[in-house]
């Protein structure tokens, strides 16, 4: 029971460092005289997330890996194609894991080619004048921006990969009867998890800020009145 719990704390441990993980890209902005006021000149970062789709290529990984089961219950429970769709179906079986892992990668990058356009960032950067230092405007810039992306969405599938299976390797490590138990330190369920506690730590956050900000403001009208 200890080694479990040691077990789930080094699993939460690693997915809220995996999803705040990211690639700060440097960007400058060139100056610009308008007049006699000055503009650009500052610098700043483009940030690429390690997992940029997160769970949906498992939720994506899963409805594919359903439609196995689905036609086996086309066939006899004896006949040779039935045997081969249900070997999809266990989820402690080779087969089962070796195509999950390969379905999540190949969602994983096919999810970050819709919502990531380094061509597109190229061209923004270049209309507002920034620039990344050591790689020149326009068509250089997205090919280095898609060849960083290529590597950090490897290490994501990785990442993503390891957690989907990680139930299945526990069931049998441990000899957890039931899956539904082993899906706590992996899966969807850790993913899901951590992904809403991140997200209420973040709301929790801003709502302080804000809050803050409010007081200020009020003590300086206070101040102001006086």
């Amino acid at each position: 029971v200890v080694s479990l719990f040691i077990l789930w704390f080094l699993v939460i441990v690693g997915v809220v460092l995996f999803s705040q993980a990211q690639r700060r890209i440097p960007v400058q902005y060139a100056r610009r005289v308008v007049g006699r006021r000055v503009y650009g000149g500052q610098s700043t970062y483009l940030p690429i997330r390690v997992d940029m789709a997160g769970v949906i290529a498992i939720i994506f990984a899963q409805s594919v890996l359903l439609f196995p089961s689905t036609l086996a219950t086309f066939f006899p429970k004896a006949s040779f194609l039935n045997r081969i769709f249900s070997q999809f179906i266990r989820s402690q079986g080779l087969w089962y894991n070796l195509s999950y892992v390969i379905l999540i990668i190949f969602f994983m990058y096919f999810y970050t080619a819709i919502v990531f356009n380094p061509v597109e960032i190229a061209n923004n950067l270049k209309k507002y004048g920034g620039f990344i230092p050591g790689v020149r405007p326009g068509e250089n810039t997205a090919k280095y921006l898609d060849y960083i992306a290529t590597r950090l969405v490897f290490a994501g599938a990785i990442y993503i990969s390891l957690i989907a299976v990680l139930p299945s390797l526990i069931m049998r490590t441990f000899n957890i009867p039931s899956y539904a138990i082993a899906s706590f330190f992996g899966g969807t369920t850790v993913l899901i998890f951590v992904g809403v506690m991140l997200d209420t730590m973040r709301q929790i956050e801003s709502q302080l800020i804000l809050h803050h900000y409010q007081g200020f403001m009020k003590k300086g009208k206070l101040r102001g009145r006086r």
